[in-house]
């Protein structure tokens, strides 16, 4: 009777043994792999904020003078842009810029006979920053109006920028995060495995590019300032874990 129980123990053993030796190995097979996705977050937007600048000049051989005419200038730079409507708050004039103006002489025989003082070059800078786009943008391409009060005005091109970018990367990376999640799903269901939990992210570079340009992306991110209607995008890479 003993020999009996002690064989049907022996037995239980071997099965329960196999049983267990059975599931490591099938365990073993089912192997977590990783699956690596990249996605893209992207939209158009319309700058919200231009900076413009121009310069101005006056040009005389007595320094006081030429203060005197650069003042009258800017006093009615001034007032041409307060008659557009521009609040004076937004027209900054920077510090006067002096330089001293010299010749250089040479005899019949090309010998240099040293330098000569010739006039002052007293310039200056306006700059128009506001969030009154289109109103600055009309006022720049109008600005030889100022040609018939005697004032030649050097304009710059507008430069745009957009307030809330924070609040836009936030959204972009939301958008490539998706995007990312949704490439990774469908990889995985035409392969028959089965997505799990998410391994790593990382973002990519954040670029700002005029809309509808052709311009490069930049390893540093590109910024434009030269189109008021941009292009924002960023990229997730995403690595999740398959069975």
């Amino acid at each position: 009777m003993k020999k009996h129980l002690n064989a049907i123990v022996f037995a239980l053993a071997i099965v329960i043994a196999s049983v267990i030796l059975g599931h490591a190995v099938i365990n073993r097979n089912k192997k977590v792999g990783t699956i690596t996705v990249t996605g893209l977050g992207e939209t158009n937007f319309s700058s919200d904020l231009i900076v413009w600048e121009a310069k101005f000049s006056q040009v005389n051989k007595d320094l006081q003078q030429a203060y005197l005419d650069l003042k009258n200038d800017k006093d009615i730079i001034s007032e041409y842009f307060k008659s557009k409507g521009l609040d004076e708050n937004v027209i900054v004039f920077s510090a006067v810029e002096t330089s001293k103006n010299m010749k250089q002489n040479y005899s019949s025989e090309g010998k240099y006979m040293g330098q000569e003082f010739t006039d002052y070059t007293l310039s200056q800078t306006v700059q128009i920053k506001s969030k009154e786009v289109e109103k600055v943008e009309k006022i720049s391409r109008e600005v030889t109006e100022l040609l018939n009060k005697g004032i030649q005005l050097y304009s710059m091109a507008p430069r745009y920028y957009y307030t809330k970018l924070e609040d836009l990367k936030i959204e972009m990376v939301s958008r490539a995060t998706e995007n990312a999640r949704l490439r990774a799903k469908s990889i995985s269901e035409n392969s028959g495995a089965v997505i799990g939990d998410l391994s790593s992210a990382q973002m990519g570079i954040f670029q700002i590019t005029g809309q509808n340009s052709n311009e490069d992306y930049s390893w540093g991110g590109a910024y434009n300032t030269s189109s008021k209607e941009k292009t924002a995008s960023i990229t997730m890479k995403l690595t999740y874990l398959v069975k």
